[in-house]
Formats: C-alpha cells, structure tokens, sequence
C-alpha cells in the first residue's frame, strides 16, 4: 500500500489533532497519583477529549475495549484500563492518547512516575525518552526508516537497555494506522527512504531487562517476559525537507 503525502490543508489538520491529543494527555499526568486507577484515566481522556471536540481513535479500534492505553510496571503497551489497575506509590505507568479530530489522528503517549520511584525506575523513564527523542532526530527527508531504528537501538544499549522488537511506530493520518511499520531496531541506509508530507510515530517500548515479550490472553495487554520495567515515549510527527515537524510537543 502506498504511503500518502500530506498536503498543506492536511498537516493543518494533523497539527490540530495533535495539539488536542498532547493537551489531554498532559491534563491526565498532572492527575496521576497513588491510589487512581486506570478506569479513572479512561474516563479522564474521554470526558477531556469530547471537552475539546474530538474522539478517542482507540475506542472499538479492532475491539479494543478502552478509550486510552495504559500500562504499568512491566506491561509494555496496550494495558486495558480497568479499575482493578491501581497505581501505587513507586509505579511508572505508559499513558497513550490518540485523538480523532476533523478526520485526522494524533498519538502520544508518556511515561510518569508515580510518586517516588526507584533508581531503576527512573533511569528507564529516562532512556525511553531520549531514545525516543534519538529515532526523531534523524528523521528528515531522504533518510531511510533504518536510520530511525539504529539511533534508538544504539541509544538503548549503551545505556544497558533494550528495545522491544515485535511491536512498531506506524504512518498515521486520516487513519490512525497507517504504512509504513516505523521499526524501532533497524540498521542505518536501509528501509523505505523518507520523503517530506509522510506523517509517522515514534514511540519506542524500552525494557530495564531483555526484550523479549509475551501477550496475554486478554489478546492485548504485552508484558516483558522477564517482569522487567518497561517505559514507551511517543510523538507524531511529519517529514519535512529540513527534519520534522512534531505534532503532538506543547510549547
């Protein structure tokens, strides 16, 4: 399948549907603490996301059953938010917002510590990030999705970590998934090359411990195999001649 190229009208739309995506998803972390559940943040973005005139793209995506991910400890990515999911005290829990708006998607997710947490803890919140910010900064027009993949692996492995392989960023538009599959491990000049107008995620899932994962028989929820820590940063953005342009970053 082709890989579309936004035009000017469209990366209008993206830069809107991204600006409500990051505003809810900074409204839910300055609510995270000890003691709220994971329902509680699935009726937080829904009521915050009809607020500002948008749809959760999450809500019925393939049957999932929630409005927003969200994954604790050692769940990699797309933690059911269920009310029996309380965070506690030293928890670092993944909150992934997509938002439909005008017919077109914005997704990001963050990683927030709840309350006082562990060395380790914090050193994987903090290396997710900066892989994350690392697969970005490679991103221009003619450079190759392999590039993006090496940065973060790179990345991670100095920092004695590791990245999760079997799940990806994708091309988001007008469909909240979309060509092409944006690797997180990859090998510099190989891949699709990149073009200005091709909007894409990047959100690498970084594991404390191996990378190795298993699924669980809800059929979503991912977890390290290992029981290890995992942290997930994620922005959209669009290919442009110089790099990119973020969509989902609040000033």
């Amino acid at each position: 399948m082709a890989i579309e190229l936004l035009s000017a009208n469209d990366r209008e739309k993206m830069r809107a549907a991204g600006r409500v995506a990051a505003e809810t998803l900074r409204a839910i972390g300055e609510r995270i603490a000890p003691g709220i559940t994971a329902g509680d943040i699935d009726r937080w973005v829904r009521e915050d996301t009809s607020r500002r005139g948008g749809r959760p793209s999450q809500l019925g995506f393939h049957g999932f059953p929630g409005a927003v991910c969200v994954s604790r400890n050692d769940v990699v990515c797309h933690g059911i938010p269920r009310d029996d999911v309380v965070l506690g005290e030293g928890d670092i829990v993944n909150v992934d917002v997509t938002t439909e708006l005008d017919g077109f998607h914005g997704d990001t997710s963050e990683t927030f510590i709840v309350g006082r947490a562990s060395e380790d803890a914090r050193r994987v919140v903090d290396v997710s990030r900066r892989c994350r910010d690392a697969g970005i900064s490679v991103v221009r027009e003619g450079a190759r999705l392999g590039d993006i993949g090496a940065a973060i692996v790179e990345l991670a492995r100095a920092e004695g970590c590791s990245v999760v392989a079997e799940y990806t960023g994708h091309g988001i538009g007008r469909k909240m998934h979309a060509p092409p599959s944006v690797s997180h491990v990859g090998t510099r000049g190989t891949g699709v090359r990149l073009r200005a107008g091709m909007a894409l995620t990047i959100e690498p899932m970084i594991n404390l411990g191996r990378p190795e994962v298993r699924l669980c028989a809800d059929g979503w929820t991912v977890l390290t195999a290992d029981g290890s820590l995992s942290a997930q940063f994620e922005h959209t953005l669009i290919v442009t001649r110089e790099g990119c342009e973020v969509m989902t970053l609040l000033a």
